[in-house]
């Protein structure tokens, strides 16, 4: 019998990938020391400062890693997946109850000087379980069973931590969506999600009666990209849409009868013809086009109770600031506006190691944690901001590229949880420190002070490292 020959470890470690990683935590530490030397007045490794607590999480890190690619059987992380989400699941709701209050958030378990937060051990055994649930043989995406599984997997941890009022820990599990679109979920799933923002958007800084207009002109266009009729229906289309938007102005001019109520009974005739005409034709693309407008509309409606009575005050202002609609430099825009100033004032090349004004006299609150990179981009400047990013695309794209090398569907499927993560990460913490993003207060993976979020982004790469070794082993 012929035996495959066994790669060696440096054949069958993504070596790249590692050094990626040790890279961005090399710069992560130097930063943390940045952001808080004047205020702590220490070297970098005294363990009493920020810098040397770091220096310390990165020890254990890199402790855990070699565990998980050298020790562990890669094989347990399966076999595990399922009590490791349910008793993850047991902390993020007993946290609620007895865990402490940080900043408005009962999301921490205060362990004497030590402080865990479940919220992001959770989307290790979400990954896990997911790619359990997604790898069985006879799983489809595509069926309403399915998509059921899945849809549970995401959802339960991601409404524990909503109760905790984690937004931005709850928002990062939109992430998984990606993963979803590669196994086969339709692409109209993110234009739908990326249209429900829109609405969202626009009925707070419009009015609903806007918002409605372009929900009509979206949903007309998915059916008439589906049924092929994009060479005449969407100029009819635009050409009523305009007469609607002049609609307020010419019920202002002869009646006191409100266009809001106007377009409701129009779009009321209108649905009731559509559906007969779909119940005629059987066409399942009308049925999804008018169930579409429905909940469009249910979004439009829900979106001032949304706004004002699920959300937390303080995420209010946060978002009223970064859409205009109010101003508040000293108070909940404080950060964003010192954060951009720092990143600002850093140039191309930046002020040099420790010479940022900025970071030097405490003006960007949080600058150690959730506002790390505009150290980076006072003290480095955009070539340091570049550089940064550049990594972060380098170690997103090395995972995606990994992972479409597996004949694992497990492995595969775990590397685009581990991919989406991480991208979401980077675009929330990043938007958030130049002002395109509310201030939700998410790590930047691998560069944040604290040791949670370290060893959680290290154990989420390094057993995707240790999956993708184990398949490398054999030719």
């Amino acid at each position: 019998m012929y035996d495959a020959p066994q790669r060696t470890l440096k054949q069958s470690v993504d070596w790249k990938l590692v050094v990626c990683y040790l890279l961005l935590v090399l710069i992560g530490w130097i930063n943390i020391y940045a952001a808080s030397h004047a205020a702590e007045g220490a070297s970098m490794l005294d363990f009493s400062v920020r810098s040397g607590k770091q220096f310390v999480w990165i020890l254990t890190s890199l402790g855990l890693a070699a565990l998980i690619l050298f020790v562990f059987n890669p094989r347990l992380w399966e076999v595990i997946s399922v009590p490791t989400y349910l008793f993850v699941l047991v902390l993020l709701v007993a946290v609620i109850v007895l865990g402490v209050e940080v900043k408005g958030s009962r999301s921490w378990f205060a362990l004497g000087p030590v402080r865990f937060q479940p919220a992001e051990v959770s989307k290790i055994a979400t990954s896990l379980l997911l790619a359990t649930v997604m790898s069985r043989p006879g799983f489809k995406l595509t069926q309403p069973r399915g998509l059921l599984q899945v849809a549970a997997v995401i959802g339960l941890p991601m409404l524990v931590i909503l109760a905790e009022s984690e937004t931005g820990s709850a928002l990062v599990y939109l992430g998984f969506v990606f993963v979803l679109y590669r196994e086969g979920l339709s692409g109209w799933v993110l234009v739908a999600i990326g249209a429900a923002v829109l609405l969202f958007v626009l009925t707070l800084t419009a009015s609903p009666y806007a918002s409605a207009l372009v929900l009509i002109g979206m949903v007309g266009l998915f059916y008439y990209a589906h049924a092929g009729r994009l060479k005449y229906w969407p100029w009819i289309e635009g050409a009523a849409l305009v007469f609607l938007a002049f609609l307020p102005k010419l019920l202002a001019l002869f009646t006191d009868f409100a266009p809001l109520t106007a377009l409701a009974a129009i779009s009321g005739v209108m649905l009731l013809y559509l559906a007969w005409k779909a119940m005629r034709r059987r066409d399942r693309v009308l049925w999804v086009a008018i169930a579409a407008f429905l909940v469009g509309v249910a979004l439009i409606y829900s979106t001032s109770f949304i706004f004002n009575s699920v959300l937390q005050d303080h995420q209010r202002k946060r978002i009223e600031v970064l859409l205009g609609l109010k101003e508040d430099p000293a108070g909940v825009g404080y950060n964003v506006n010192q954060s951009m100033i720092a990143i600002g004032s850093g140039g191309l090349f930046g002020k040099g190691f420790l010479q940022g004004t900025q970071t030097a006299y405490g003006f960007v609150p949080e600058q150690s944690t959730d506002f790390i990179f505009c150290t980076v981009g006072e003290e480095w400047g955009f070539a340091g901001c570049l550089a940064v990013i550049l990594l972060y695309i380098f170690m997103i794209s090395r995972i995606i590229i990994d992972a479409e090398r597996c004949r694992e569907n497990y492995t595969r499927i775990y590397g685009y949880c581990v991919a989406s993560l991480i991208f979401m990460h980077l675009l929330i913490n990043i938007g958030m420190t130049i002002g395109l993003v509310p201030v939700i207060g998410i790590p930047l993976p691998f560069l944040s002070y604290g040791g949670s979020s370290l060893w959680a982004f290290t154990i989420l790469l390094f057993i995707f490292l240790a999956l993708y070794r184990q398949e490398r082993k054999y030719f």
